[in-house]
C-alpha cells in the first residue's frame, strides 16, 4: 500500500543456474552500499542561469518598445536562448534527503 513497486522487482537470470545465490549476493551487495550511504546532501544543482554578458538570475527580460495608434508602450520580452546553467553549487550547510527512511523526531 502506497509503495512505489521498485523494491519488488525481482532478478531473473537468463541461463537458469542458481538464482538463489545471485540474488542473495545483490542483496547482500544493496545491504552494503545502504551502509554506506549517508542520509545528507551536500551539492544540490543550481537554477540560476547565465546570461550572454555573464549576469546570473532565475530569469532574464528584454525591454521592447512598441508603437500602437501612435503611442509608445514597452512590454518586458522572456529571454530563454543563450542562457547557461550555473551547474552543481555547494551548499553553505548539509540538508537530510527527502527520501532518508528512518524518523528522526515524532512530534
Amino acid at each position: 500500500m502506497g509503495g512505489s513497486g521498485s523494491k519488488s522487482k525481482g532478478v531473473s537470470s537468463g541461463s537458469g543456474g542458481d538464482s538463489g545465490s545471485v540474488g542473495s549476493e545483490q542483496s547482500v551487495a544493496r545491504l552494503k552500499g545502504a551502509r554506506n550511504a549517508t542520509p545528507f546532501v551536500f551539492t544540490r544543482r543550481s537554477s540560476l542561469y547565465y546570461d550572454e554578458d555573464g549576469d546570473l538570475a532565475h530569469e532574464f527580460y528584454e525591454e521592447t518598445v512598441v508603437t500602437k495608434n501612435g503611442r509608445k508602450k514597452s512590454k518586458l520580452k522572456r529571454i530563454q536562448k543563450n542562457l547557461i546553467p550555473q551547474g552543481i553549487i555547494k551548499l553553505d550547510h548539509p540538508c537530510i534527503h527527502v527520501d532518508f527512511p528512518i524518523i528522526l523526531c515524532e512530534g
